[in-house]
C-alpha cells in the first residue's frame, strides 16, 4: 500500500435511518429544524425520539409494559432502602367485551384511550400510569401512605364513571372500572411479579364483588433491624446509575 493511499481518510459509512425517520414522523415526533441533518444534535434527537417511542403505548400514549417494569423495579428498590410507602393499582375496564360487541373495535379503542386519559388526569407527575395489556392498566404511586390509598383509588374510579365516552357512531358509552391495589412491604426487597400478583388478587375480588369498585389489600408492618436496613443499601441494582 502506498503512503498516499494510507493517508487518505476512510469513507464514513452512511447510517440507514429511513425506517426510523418514518416511525418518528408517523408518531408526530419532530426533529430540531435548526440542526443540520446528520449533525450530532440531530442524531441525538433521533435517538431520544426512538427511546420515547419504545417506552410508550401506541394507542394511549401512556407508558407501556416495558417502561412499567423498569419503573416498578426502581420503586421496589427505593421502598426497600428508604422504607417509604408505595402503592400499585391494577385497573380493568368492566364489561369491555360488551363495548366491542355492541359498538365495534374502533369504539373499544376510543374507550381505552379515554380511560387512559382519565387515569393520567388523576395522578401526580411522580406517578406512573401504564397500559398493562388489552383493557388493563397499572399505576405506581410512590410515597402514598396507606391512610390515603382507598381515597386515591376511589377518586380514580369515580373520575372514569363520571366521564361517558363519545364514540364514532355518535353514541355515548358509560364506562366503569374495577381496581385492585397492594402496598409494597416496607424495608423488604420484594419482586415485581409478587407485588403485581397481590394487586391482581384484589382486582379479582373487586370483580367478584360486583365490579365498579376498588379493593385494596391492607398493608403489613415489617419489622427490620438497623443492621438489615444497612445491608439493603449495598444491594441496589440501580446504585451505579443513580
Amino acid at each position: 500500500m502506498s503512503a498516499q493511499a494510507a493517508s487518505e481518510p476512510k469513507p464514513v459509512p452512511t447510517l440507514r435511518l429511513q425506517a426510523a425517520l418514518q416511525l418518528l414522523a408517523q408518531a408526530g415526533q419532530s426533529l430540531p429544524g435548526d440542526a443540520p441533518q446528520g449533525s450530532l444534535r440531530w442524531l441525538q434527537a433521533v435517538i431520544d425520539g426512538l427511546c420515547d417511542l419504545s417506552s410508550r403505548d401506541a394507542l394511549t400514549g401512556l407508558s407501556n409494559r416495558r417502561q412499567f417494569e423498569l419503573a416498578i423495579a426502581r420503586e421496589i428498590d427505593r421502598v426497600a432502602r428508604a422504607g417509604e410507602p408505595a402503592l400499585v393499582l391494577m385497573v380493568d375496564i368492566d364489561h369491555f367485551k360488551r363495548v366491542n360487541d355492541t359498538h365495534g373495535h374502533a369504539a373499544g379503542d376510543e374507550v381505552i384511550k379515554a380511560v387512559g386519559q382519565a387515569l393520567q388526569d388523576c395522578v401526580r407527575p411522580m406517578d406512573t400510569v401504564a397500559r398493562f395489556g388489552g383493557e388493563e392498566f397499572a399505576i405506581i404511586l410512590p410515597n402514598c401512605p396507606p391512610a390515603f390509598g382507598q381515597t386515591v383509588a376511589e377518586r380514580i374510579r369515580l373520575k372514569v364513571q363520571r366521564r361517558p365516552v363519545a364514540v364514532s357512531s355518535g353514541a355515548e358509552v358509560a364506562v366503569t372500572i374495577s381496581i385492585g391495589g397492594a402496598f409494597a412491604p416496607q424495608w423488604v426487597r420484594s419482586s415485581a411479579p409478587l407485588w403485581i400478583e397481590r394487586a391482581d388478587q384484589q382486582l379479582y375480588r373487586a370483580k367478584s364483588e360486583g365490579r365498579n369498585r376498588a379493593c385494596l389489600e391492607q398493608p403489613t408492618v415489617s419489622l427490620v433491624s438497623a443492621e438489615e436496613k444497612s445491608l439493603l443499601f449495598g444491594t441496589s441494582q440501580f446504585q451505579d446509575i443513580e
